[in-house]
């Protein structure tokens, strides 16, 4: 099980957008997240679909600020952490994080976007944050697993508009890419329970449906740095420090694992408040 990323690591991301870690939490971390998720019926309550425009749903719940509990333990961690200030240059703090219930038959997709895309209407000035999708389930093309465009982060902040309930990044962009794959190639991120993938808030992803027979279920951190406090009140907190826990907190609170249901930031809205934002500025 690796620490901190690596410098090794780190130059990846900064190249390709995105490092894939293998293994980044054990076999026990990630059950416990896995039991947690599937048992806590607060965090299905909470759960709202996000329609993806081609004729189903996407599910997930999300939240501001890390609890107590075994989900917050996930974000606090000194392991999460500390790899997410080497990739960002400094002091982070939690913007938020999300849990994606892509069920077996049903779990929709998600079309191409930047999370920039949707953060920029948030006041937030440069796209120095950075997301960490750790794999709940395994993640095949059968189930939707994540795609990316390598490098695409290089292209900066490309226009988003509504696509369903989802920000979508300009197609007409996202073709032009495409059509250089020596430079900007389209990959599926096949994962295993507890790989972690950290990318840049303006690499291009997205999702197929999840037409197979077993759930997609995937917890996001999504971090942003102290430097880059957003100018105003949004959704998503401003600086808010962050109080890291040691790794072995994670399976120290295990037996515990609903004490974040009490305390959660939980987000209802059924449709992002950054979707929503777009969806002013094309009526203006």
């Amino acid at each position: 099980m690796p620490a901190v990323l690596s410098d090794a690591a780190a130059r990846e991301y900064h190249n390709s957008g995105f490092h894939l870690a293998r293994g980044f939490f054990d076999t026990a971390e990630i059950d416990l997240l896995k039991r947690s998720a599937r048992e806590d019926n607060e965090l299905d309550k909470r759960s709202f679909g996000r329609a993806d425009g081609e004729g189903s749903v996407v599910r997930l719940s999300l939240w501001n600020h890390p609890g107590d509990g075994i989900y917050g333990m996930f974000a606090r961690c000194e392991r999460i952490v500390r790899s997410a200030e080497q990739l960002l240059g400094g002091e982070v703090y939690h913007y938020h994080s999300k849990m994606i219930l892509k069920d077996a038959k049903v779990g929709g997709a998600w079309a191409w976007h930047q999370d920039y895309g949707y953060w920029y209407q948030n006041g937030v000035l440069t796209p120095n944050l950075t997301s960490v999708f750790i794999a709940v389930d395994p993640c095949t093309k059968e189930n939707g697993c994540l795609q990316v465009i390598r490098s695409s982060h290089h292209a900066g902040r490309i226009n988003h508009v509504l696509t369903g309930d989802q920000a979508g990044a300009d197609r007409e962009r996202v073709e032009e890419l495409l059509k250089r794959p020596d430079q900007f190639p389209l990959e599926y991120v096949l994962m295993e329970p507890g790989d972690a993938l950290f990318f840049h808030s303006n690499l291009l992803h997205r999702s197929d449906q999840n037409k197979s027979d077993n759930p997609r279920w995937a917890m996001i951190c999504c971090y942003n740095a102290r430097a880059n406090d957003p100018y105003k009140e949004s959704h998503h907190p401003r600086y808010t420090p962050l109080s890291v826990v040691p790794d072995a907190a994670i399976k120290q609170v295990g037996v515990k694992r609903f004490a974040d249901s009490g305390n959660v930031a939980w987000l209802e809205d059924t449709r992002d408040s950054s979707a929503k934002s777009l969806l002013k500025e094309e009526a203006s």
